[in-house]
């Protein structure tokens, strides 16, 4: 149970979070993310400050972590074990980045922002949802 309710309180925290900085609003990511717009004046860098804040948190936070012997509510950690760069990490970090920056949604944040009942977060989310679909079967396809 409390591993549940942990989940739920990070959960809760994470989605407060993505509401006060406005990474939910997709006019306020594309404002960011358009850094064309620096020599007029129109880029918009308060996201940047939101980035940095989760670093100066994520950072030391993640060095305690790593000093630990296991986490609090699970019997030891799940540290990734690869660390070189494949096609796929690739296409996938590519195709992240163009759709983030198309639209102004990543999956965090469009799945928060539903519960505003936003119809842009439903056509994402409902994008997301068949994306990965198509990868599930042509994965599968691949592996038989």
């Amino acid at each position: 149970m409390a591993r549940i309710l942990a989940a739920l309180a990070a959960g809760l925290l994470f989605g407060a979070g993505l509401a006060i900085s406005q990474m939910m609003n997709p006019a306020k990511v594309l404002g960011f993310l358009d850094i064309g717009a620096l020599p007029s004046g129109g880029w918009d860098p308060s996201l940047a400050f939101v980035m940095a804040g989760a670093l100066a948190l994520t950072l030391p936070l993640y060095a305690l972590a790593r000093r630990r012997t296991a986490p609090l509510f699970e019997a030891r950690f799940a540290w990734p074990t690869r660390s070189d760069l494949d096609g796929k990490l690739l296409a996938g970090a590519a195709i992240f980045g163009a759709g983030w920056g198309l639209v102004g949604f990543c999956p965090g944040p469009a799945l928060a922002a539903l519960a505003q009942g936003g119809m842009a977060a439903l056509v994402f989310f409902g994008a997301m949802l068949a994306g990965m679909a198509l990868f599930s079967l042509t994965m599968d396809r691949k592996a038989a």
